[in-house]
């Protein structure tokens, strides 16, 4: 793969399944990954701030929100492939490893075997965790309803 034939959604795809992981199950995740290729940083881990916008009733004019705190991160690895991330929060192994991530799926040696042991698992758990917090919503869900009281 070269960044000309890079499909723009499953690299937006997959790059957020990195980003929202969990950095703890990322890490054992990328443990069971042998023989990776050397690297080196292009943009070491930085932790910054960036601002989020919200838009009222999802479709309202848009406003700030608040501030978030990110890191960032870019490496290259010896094959010539370059990784960015960015990640919510100050973890810069989360932002470290996500970028190394992003570098080998464009690689095609190394694209299957990454989107398969570190991807799809993550993609899996982030599913679940959305599926159950649905379910813990809809159990609080609460039908209001009006009873007429026949006084017309």
């Amino acid at each position: 793969m070269t960044s000309a034939t890079i499909d723009t959604d499953a690299r937006r795809h997959w790059m957020g399944v990195l980003a929202k992981s969990s950095p703890a199950r990322l890490a054992q995740l990328w443990t069971d990954l042998d023989g990776l290729p050397g690297w080196s940083h292009l943009r070491r881990p930085e932790v910054g701030l960036v601002m989020v916008r919200g838009r009222m009733g999802g479709d309202g004019g848009p406003f700030n929100m608040g501030e978030m705190t990110v890191t960032r991160c870019s490496v290259r690895v010896d094959g010539g492939a370059v990784g960015h991330a960015w990640v919510a929060g100050r973890s810069s192994t989360h932002a470290e490893m996500a970028a190394l991530a992003d570098a080998l799926l464009q690689m095609p040696g190394w694209h299957q075997v990454v989107a398969d042991a570190v991807v799809a698992p993550l993609a899996r758990q982030l599913a679940e965790d959305r599926a159950r917090a649905g379910r813990q919503a809809a159990a609080t869900r609460v039908d209001f309803f009006t009873m007429v009281r026949g006084e017309d």
